[in-house]
This record gives C-alpha cells, structure tokens and sequence, in this order.
C-alpha cells in the first residue's frame, strides 16, 4: 500500500437521506474517510448502521428514495456524486468496480460468463472481440477458476457459489478500475473459499495498485484483508484507524464492546462480553453520542456531555475516535475499558 500518494477516494461530510410521510431519515450523517491507491479501508458494523449506503452512494447505485443530502464524493480528485446518470455509468465499470455478496444478483442467467465479462470489457475499453476474450480468460485465469479456457462458455447456473463469486471478481476487474466497493463478499461462503476471496483482493492492491472498500460485518475478514478500519455506528463514524490499533487497542466504548464479543483461541471464559441493548432505529436516534444508552462510560465524562452534544471524530492513541471521553478537556483514563485478552 502507498501511504503517502494523493488518496484515490476522498469522501467528505457525506449525509444520506430517506424522505417519508413521517418526516426525513437520516441513515448516514457527516462521514468523512479516504482510501490511497493499492490500500484496503475496512468499513465494519452491526446490520443498518450504513455500511452499505455508503459503498451504494460511492458508486452512484443508492436506491430510491434515498438520496445523498450533503457532503462530496471525489474519485482522484474529481467529483462525482453530482453528475448525470449516464455519466456516472460510464465511471461504473471503468472506474469503480463493484462485488457484491450474492453473485448471482450480479451475473446475467440468460447469458455465459464469457459474455458478460467480454461484453464489459468492450463496453469500456477499445478492444476487439478476440482481444476481449483473451482477457476475459485471463482474468478468470487471475482469479484462480480452473480451465478457463472451456469454463468461460459456462453459464452462471453452472459454477458453485465460491466460483460464481471469482467469476463476479473478475467483472469487477475487466476494465481495469482503479476502485473496488466490495459489499459482504465472502459472507455467502464458506471458511476455505472466504480465505481465497481475501487472498485475492489483497493481490489486487500489491499488484495492480486498486483501492478497495471493503464492507463487512466480520472483523475477522477485516483483520485479515484490510489496512484502516472504520467502524460505523447509526450512520456515523464512531472510531477509524490502522487495523492493528484498532483491534488490539480500540478507543471507543463501542470497539471495545466489539472486540470484547470476539472469542479468540485459548479463552478459558465461558461467556463472550456482550454490548447490552441493540442500535436505534433511524426514527430514534438520541441525542448526544447515538451510542449512549449503551455505553458503559457515560458517567465518566463531566456534564452529561455524552447525552447532550455529539462528538466528531477525535485524536485517540493511533486512531480517531467519536467519543468524548478523548476530548482535552476530560481528565478521564479512556484506556480504562481493555478489550479481554
């Protein structure tokens, strides 16, 4: 990974909203990240905390009604979160590729492999037909399909769900985009195929300098796959950093839960730690910090801080982190809460 090239993607201030009868739903509220050439950013929470809007916004496919209110979304410096639909199907592809978690939503039925990706392939780059072909044959090649040659003429129906999943990879990968928003693209698959899956999309950053976003809710993908992590919460960012920081030494209440529930080898406890309660709904999201009700160290930040002004993301150790008890002006041992060993 480069650390110190311009980043690929930059995201800035990003709010999406739903409109409804009832009034206007805010699923992600003022997210900044950015991800460098050939780096894995890990985007990680529980179901409905806006990981996927995100990677949807960013590629331009966030279903209707929902809608992007506020913020920018610039790919090597341009920005496309406001251009025409046609536009932005012409940068979907080429550009940003996209692997979503069940393959056969993004694969064709009707159609053979072959096709699709040499069809993709024309479609953005100026080759011919013979010349797409031979590419879309290495690419199945790439992404480890065996006897591409003959398995490109098979139809979807044809693969197993592991190689469906190689096969949406190298879709993904056919015109040579500089982004990848990989949405939960192992979940469908088992543990030996999940490791595959992983190993390839770390090749993809070492070796053709692609920028991945990686959005799952399995830290232990996240470990494996990823550079930074950033852990979101109702709509918002609650801590982003390097991988290792924030698994081993995580700086919001809320990792710490996170962390806390994930059983490691050789614990003798016979009860994963457990974060009390579940997330708020988009209709009910308190004020403060959204993870109040939860949080175990609420009393110790002065003034009710915690249930009256919602933090932004502040320096914490090596990571950042939404979460007053990092604030100058809280004289509280934030390390107090350690992740068990």
């Amino acid at each position: 990974m480069s650390t110190n090239a311009a980043p690929l993607l930059q995201v800035k201030n990003l709010r999406i909203e739903f409109p409804t009868r009832r009034g206007t739903l805010v699923a992600v509220d003022d997210i900044s990240f950015d991800i460098a050439p050939g780096e894995v950013l890990g985007v990680v929470g529980e179901s409905g905390a806006g990981k996927s809007l995100t990677g949807a916004a960013v590629i331009g496919l966030l279903e209707p009604p929902g809608r992007i209110a506020a913020g920018e979304i610039l790919l090597n410096g341009r920005r496309i979160d406001n251009l025409p639909f046609e536009e932005m199907r012409k940068i979907r592809g080429r550009e940003i590729g996209a692997i979503f978690q069940d393959p056969l939503t993004s694969l064709n039925p009707l159609y053979t492999v072959g096709r699709q990706i040499t069809e993709t392939i024309r479609t953005h780059l100026d080759v011919s037909e013979t010349e797409a072909r031979d590419r879309a044959i290495s690419l199945l090649q790439e992404v480890g399909i065996p006897a591409a040659e003959k398995r490109i003429d098979a139809y979807p129906h044809q693969f197993s769900g592991g190689m469906r999943q190689r096969v949406v990879i190298s879709l993904a990968l056919a015109a040579q985009p500089k982004l990848i928003i990989a949405d939960e693209p192992t979940t469908a698959l088992d543990v030996s195929i999940q490791a595959q899956i992983i190993t390839l999309l770390k090749k993809l950053g070492r070796e053709h300098g692609t920028a991945v976003m990686l959005v799952t809710h399995d830290m232990g993908v996240i470990a494996e796959t990823a550079d930074r992590v950033a852990v979101m919460y109702a709509g918002r960012i609650a801590e982003i950093g390097p991988v290792a920081e924030v698994i081993h030494s995580p700086q919001h209440p809320y990792t710490v839960g996170l962390m806390g529930a994930i059983p490691s080898v050789g614990d003798n406890n016979e009860r994963l730690a457990q974060i009390e309660g579940s997330m708020p709904r988009l209709t009910a999201i308190p004020k403060g910090c959204a993870f109040n009700p939860r949080c175990t160290r609420v009393k110790d930040v002065p003034n009710g801080r915690c249930t009256t002004e919602r933090p932004n993301l502040l320096p914490a150790g090596k990571t950042q982190a939404a979460c007053w008890l990092h604030a100058t002006d809280v004289t509280v041992d934030a390390n107090k809460t350690k992740v068990p060993a």
